[in-house]
């Protein structure tokens, strides 16, 4: 099994490689991807690093609070993704009497 680690406060020039990198240094990365803007292509200033479960803790451990590229990581588990509500097309909704 796996687990999904989020990355916050990632500098802005971060790439995938770059965050695979200095997690690979601590555990077996699976996958890592850094967010970014659709419009832009800019990193959106996070991302998510897929591990082994028996390696979260020690990344967490690691690299949570530890300072990369001038900035201040935060590491720890990823939520789950909250559900959008669905149906409101056009960005308003409304009740019809």
């Amino acid at each position: 099994m796996t687990k999904n680690l989020y990355f916050g406060n990632l500098g802005w020039d971060v790439t995938d490689e770059q965050l695979n990198g200095a997690v690979a240094q601590h555990a077996n990365v699976v996958s890592a991807r850094v967010i970014t803007d659709r419009e832009t292509g800019r990193s959106r200033g996070f991302g998510f690093v897929e591990v082994e479960d028996t390696d979260a803790q020690k990344v967490i451990d690691a690299l949570n609070g530890s300072e990369w590229n001038g900035r201040q990581l935060t590491v720890n588990e990823a939520r789950e993704r909250a559900q959008r509500p669905t149906g409101t097309r056009g960005g308003r909704s409304y009740v019809r009497y």
